[in-house]
This record gives structure tokens, C-alpha cells and sequence, in this order.
């Protein structure tokens, strides 16, 4: 039996992987080993002899006095080329399938959604009524392929709040975030074409774009957004299609972009002629005064994803996306020939909410609770010794590392046996296989004082 792969090694490899892929270019200096041990957490130790091992190999040159430099001479591990675009998207349903695992009485504390409670007051059950007698006629044809205009027409004024400025033909409904990123995938992603995502990122994303055979390439996201030398880089060296990011309330890190950093962006995409999407299926978190890339490019070089299923529910499937005229009635061709139509009976639910003002009332009930739950998460976290990248005053995910627990993937099996749910970092990073030390936060679930005391009694049982 080969033996298992030391942190070292697992980091060498890292670090060897995200050289390849062209985030450090021949000649660069690497973060110095203060910096790569603080964003790993890792021993000094471990970062030198992971930089003694590409030393070796002739990917890095050490500089007295200076530092680590990339040589460029030397090739990345070999892949297995055989793997069909299936295979290496199946490996993202394997760990959403275990994310999704109901287990009575466990303690959720990396869920991706907020806790049922801040939704249950919203009672989808009394609006049907409502649905009902709003005209049901064309409930029982396909209807408008861009979807039901009255909620398209809410929309607008919705997206005004954010500074973002649209009119109805430039809005197409979907079953979801996911499945309007379904829609410009395959649009815009032949196989083989490359695309740059967040790194950490959202991992459902990376199935999709394993499962069209893109190539994926990550850009490292920092506490304020894009890591903007290796986001200029990478639009230079591999000419992506598109970059996909999240400017708000990010998953998996709860981080927002900043006012400037958003700007340098887009002007980075604009020289390097990138499309941006931004995700913001999380913006009923957010003030309304919080950055996004597409306010300030007005929907020209920016494509919008919104969606309804984090401030109201799962499994009323409706999202949207914000982009040019004549991008949107390509897509929404395209929806016909994928899906026929997303659901008008789900669209006109969440028109009469927005339409009575139950929305309003809700969301700001939803702030506050998320502006409280983050507060408290930090604190057991801060207790708990962990670093936590970021100061977000709200956010629905924190990402901390833990101080003894150089792999959260080792941890969240050890976890698991004690009824605790934890999401370690693995699964939301471009290469899934290297060691990570961080992990996604629920503030919502951390913020349970039962589920926090459980915490740290099992890592204290653990250490």
C-alpha cells in the first residue's frame, strides 16, 4: 500500500499545481513563508520543506535574503487524461451528496442555508390563495419564454435598489442561480475553453464546469475579493471566456469585494475582454448599499444572477439573470430548448410577495437576524482560537481555520462520528485533493448556543 502523502508534499504539490496553471509566473516571488504559512495554517516548518521539495525538483529558486522565485523549468505532477468530462464531475455530486446527508439530531454548522426558522415566518402556504386568483389561465400553457413579465417588472426595481439599472427584456427568469449558470455555461463554454473562477469558491459551479470539460482555473480570493496581480495574470496568459466571482456575501468565505478592488476589475476585464458573472444569490443578506461589479458596469460587460431560494426557499425555484438585450433572448432561446420554460406558478408565488410587501418586512427581519448570528459566531470562534478571514459585520458563512487541524477534511470524518456537520475547506477549493485548513461557517447554526457548546465539546474530546 502507498503510503499517505505528508502536508509537505500535499503543499509542494499545491503550490507546483497553481505555478502550472500560470497564477505565478517565471521569475515571480512566492508570498514569503510567514504568508503562505498564516493562509494554509501550517507550520513554518511544513512551508520549508514544501519549498525544499520544489527547490529540488527545479521549480523554485531560493534568494538569499530575498526569497523563493519560480523557475519556471519544471512541469506539474501528470494528470490522468483519461477521465471523461463526467467522471470529474461526478466527484462533485460524491461531495455534495454527502453535504445534502440528513443525520437525525446532527449539528449543521457548515449548511449552506440559513436556518428554517428564518424562513418559516415568511408561510409560503397563505399566498396560494393568492397565486390562485391572480389569473391562472396561462398556468396551463409554457407561457413567456423570458418568464412571467409582472415578476419581471418587480425585478427592475429590485435590481434599481442595488444601482443596477434594467428594463423587462433584459431579465430572464430561471428555475434558480443554478440553473441561469447552467444556461450561460452553455452559451459561452465549449469544451476545452478556459475558464477563471474563486478560489475558494462555490463548488457546485466547478461540477458544472467540469461537466462541459472546461478548464478551471482558480483565482485566490482574498478578504476584500480577486487576488488582483494573479486575477491580471491569468486574463493575460490563458484569454478565459469568462470569470465567474461573487462579489457579496461570497461562498464559501462571507467576504465582500471592495469599492476599488470592484473597479480594478472590471477594468482588468475590459482590457483582457472577459464577461464577468456575478453570482449574487445571496443579496437579501447584504445592505442594499454593498459593492457589485454589475452596478458599476451597468449589465455592458457584466452578466447578473439573482435567485430567491436563500431568502425564501430551496425549493421554490426561482432565480433570474440581468444582462444585455440581445445576450438575454439568446438565453432565453436556449432555456426553451433546455427546459421549455421555468415555472410560472413559483414566479407568480414570489410575484405576490414582493407585490404585497411582505418582502420588504421579511428581509429586514433577515438582516438583522444574520447581523446577530454573525456577531455570535465570531465570538464562539474567536473562543475557539480560530483565525477568520474578513471582518463582514453580516454574512450567512464565515471562513475559519482552526488552530491543531492543518486538514479540515480529517477533521469534519472525526466530527461527523460526534454528530457534528462541519464543511471542510477541500470541498471548495479548484484542486480538491490538497491538505486546507479552513472550513465554511453557518452563522446561523454557529450562533445556536446548543450547537456551539457541542463544538467545543467535541473538539475538545478530539484534541
Amino acid at each position: 500500500m502507498a503510503s499517505k502523502p505528508t502536508i509537505a508534499h500535499s503543499l509542494s504539490d499545491s503550490i507546483r499545481r497553481q505555478i502550472d496553471e500560470g497564477a505565478y509566473r517565471p521569475g515571480q516571488k512566492l508570498p514569503s513563508l510567514r504568508e503562505l504559512s498564516d493562509l494554509h495554517g501550517y507550520s513554518k516548518n511544513t512551508v520549508v520543506a514544501a519549498f525544499e521539495l520544489l527547490v529540488a525538483d527545479g521549480v523554485l529558486e531560493p534568494r538569499r535574503g530575498s526569497g523563493f522565485y519560480v523557475t519556471g523549468s519544471a512541469k506539474a505532477p501528470h494528470q490522468d487524461e483519461e477521465k471523461n468530462s463526467l467522471d470529474r464531475a461526478m466527484n462533485i455530486v460524491w461531495m455534495m451528496r454527502e453535504q445534502f446527508k440528513t443525520i437525525p439530531d446532527a449539528h449543521p454548522i457548515g449548511d449552506g442555508f440559513p436556518p428554517i426558522e428564518w424562513l418559516s415566518d415568511l408561510r409560503l402556504d397563505k399566498f396560494h390563495p393568492k397565486v390562485v386568483r391572480s389569473g391562472m389561465g396561462t398556468v396551463f400553457r409554457y407561457g413567456n419564454r423570458f418568464g412571467y413579465m409582472p415578476l419581471r417588472e418587480h425585478l427592475i426595481h429590485r435590481l434599481a435598489s442595488f444601482g443596477i439599472g434594467a428594463k423587462p427584456g433584459q431579465i430572464l427568469l430561471t428555475q434558480g442561480a443554478n440553473s441561469a449558470m447552467d444556461l450561460v455555461i452553455r452559451y459561452f463554454v465549449p469544451p476545452g475553453a478556459t475558464v477563471l473562477v474563486d478560489d475558494p469558491g462555490y463548488y457546485l459551479l466547478f461540477g458544472k464546469l467540469k461537466l462541459a470539460d472546461a478548464k478551471i482555473i482558480g483565482v485566490p480570493r482574498l478578504a476584500d475579493g480577486p487576488d488582483l496581480e494573479a486575477l491580471e495574470h491569468l486574463m493575460a496568459v490563458h484569454k478565459p471566456r469568462l470569470f465567474f466571482t461573487q462579489s457579496a456575501c461570497h461562498n464559501p468565505t462571507g467576504t465582500d469585494i471592495s469599492p476599488g478592488k470592484a473597479f480594478r476589475v472590471l477594468k482588468l476585464a475590459q482590457e483582457h475582454d472577459v464577461m464577468i458573472v456575478e453570482n449574487d444569490a445571496l443579496a437579501d443578506f447584504k445592505p442594499l448599499s454593498t459593492p457589485r461589479l454589475a452596478a458599476l458596469d451597468q449589465l455592458e460587460r457584466t452578466i447578473y444572477i439573482g435567485s430567491f431560494s436563500k431568502s425564501f426557499s430551496a425549493s421554490l425555484r426561482v432565480g433570474y439573470i440581468a444582462c444585455s438585450d440581445d445576450l438575454a433572448s439568446e438565453l432565453a432561446d436556449l432555456k426553451t430548448l433546455v427546459s421549455t420554460n421555468s415555472s410560472e406558478y413559483c414566479e407568480r408565488t414570489v410575484n405576490v410577495i414582493l407585490r404585497e410587501g411582505h418582502y420588504e418586512r421579511h428581509v429586514v427581519k433577515l438582516r438583522d437576524r444574520v447581523t446577530q448570528a454573525t456577531l455570535a459566531a465570531r465570538d464562539v470562534l474567536a473562543q475557539l482560537g480560530a483565525d477568520v478571514l474578513g471582518s463582514s459585520p453580516q454574512s450567512l458563512y464565515l471562513w475559519a481555520s482552526l488552530p491543531g487541524h492543518p486538514d479540515t477534511h480529517e477533521l469534519a470524518q472525526k466530527l461527523q462520528k460526534q454528530n457534528i456537520l462541519l464543511a471542510p475547506g477541500r470541498l471548495f477549493c479548484v484542486n480538491s485533493e490538497a491538505p486546507c485548513a479552513w472550513s465554511r461557517f453557518n452563522t446561523g447554526a454557529l450562533a445556536d448556543p446548543k450547537v456551539s457548546r457541542a463544538l467545543v465539546k467535541a473538539l475538545t474530546k478530539i484534541r
